[in-house]
């Protein structure tokens, strides 16, 4: 089984290797996912996804994005990005493709080959990567019913009209995985509960049980295969969950299950709620979902949530916007973006423990604990 972990031998090598450059640029390499079914049938139809992708997408979208030199264009850009979303909206919708398909994508407009002037959010369930030569992305193929636009890489400059944003997939070279991959199987179990439930109650919640025959009676093959087959057609299933039966010819109907009340869905459900929770990082707690708390309490948990969720995501993004936006203004200069970790209210209470450790460290200096505190003399008042 483990044949393929023995040192090749050198012309096997170098084949493999000449495998690995052989592609043809120019064609579009679709994911072998379907996004749209991530989207349909866990951000539209599970509650527990859904509020999961809007609580991370909302989160990261507000920790505001902090250009330095304050005065550079692309801080008037993160402003405005285009004429109809503001740049909290902007990011809101790429975070929330990001959390649903696993991909994102920014397109930067510009006009007569100048600097961007916008930047739009593209589906990812639209785009597609165009490999080149040596296997890496050499531009992209947005596709409408029947139009299709390409983004081609300009090959002198390698700079992209477009930001390809992934998490992290072991076996794809150009995609990412989704938290909703991961947490399909609990999605499908929260929702196939939701719906037998559902079931249950349409039909006067009555419980299953057995048929048998009257006075010992025993009942030919073909009236067994009859009603065999008359109980899968109208009683089985969960659209059937419950259903009366029609009773007849000696036949007697004797209850065998719990009641409704005791064979409910709730805690296999709220199980599957907390490994879809688990899947996107999002404590159970800020969910409303009892049980398997780790946290002693909300403030912890949001805390928790920040550091190992939100922040993580905002701080990829910001590194990733200065490398794709950073150098397209000549005149102005280079731009640094990274996320302003004062302007967000959830960190407020780490912020004030550090300002009272560094105000009782006496060995320190005043421009030492300023430093220490990430205040730049340049932006405080005289």
């Amino acid at each position: 089984m483990l044949n393929w972990l023995r040192r090749r031998p050198p012309a096997e090598t170098k084949a493999a290797r000449a495998l690995v450059a052989w592609h043809q640029p120019g064609r579009p390499a679709w994911s072998g996912r379907d996004p749209a079914a991530y989207a349909r049938e866990g951000y539209a139809k599970n509650a527990v996804a859904h509020r999961c992708v809007r609580l991370i997408a909302e989160a990261a979208a507000s920790a505001p994005l902090k250009v330095a030199p304050r005065d550079h264009p692309l801080a008037a850009l993160f402003a405005r990005p285009n004429a109809e979303q503001t740049g909290t909206e902007l990011l809101e919708a790429f975070f929330g493709h990001l959390q649903v398909a696993g991909n994102a994508y920014l397109e930067a407009a510009s006009f007569e080959d100048g600097p961007p002037e916008e930047i739009f959010v593209l589906r990812p369930d639209r785009m597609a990567v165009i490999p080149g030569a040596r296997g890496w992305p050499v531009g992209w193929e947005y596709r409408v019913g029947a139009e299709v636009r390409r983004y081609m890489r300009d090959p002198l400059t390698e700079d992209a009209p477009i930001l390809h944003l992934k998490t992290f997939h072991p076996l794809d070279d150009w995609y990412g995985q989704s938290p909703m991959e991961a947490a399909a199987c609990a999605i499908d179990i929260h929702n196939a509960g939701g719906a037998w439930n559902k079931a249950l109650i349409d039909n006067s919640a009555r419980p299953s049980g057995a048929i048998v025959f009257q006075s010992g009676q025993r009942a030919s093959e073909e009236q067994f295969q009859r009603l065999r087959e008359e109980i899968e057609a109208t009683l089985a299933g969960a659209g059937n969950a419950g259903r009366p039966m029609l009773l007849e010819g000696g036949l007697d109907w004797r209850p065998m299950s719990l009641t409704p009340s005791d064979m409910d869905f709730i805690e296999a459900r709220n199980a599957a709620a907390r490994e879809i929770a688990l899947a996107f990082g999002v404590p159970p707690m800020l969910l409303g979902i009892p049980g398997d708390n780790t946290f002693s309490n909300y403030r912890e948990a949001n805390l928790a949530f920040w550091r190992h969720v939100a922040l993580p995501l905002a701080q990829k993004l910001a590194r990733a916007l200065e490398n794709w936006l950073g150098h397209r203004w000549s005149e102005a200069g280079p731009a640094c973006v990274c996320v302003d970790l004062d302007a967000i209210p959830a960190l407020s209470a780490e912020r004030e423990g550090t300002w009272a450790r560094l105000e009782a460290a006496s060995f320190l200096t005043r421009d030492e604990k300023r430093r220490l505190a990430g205040v730049d003399d340049a932006e405080v008042a005289p």
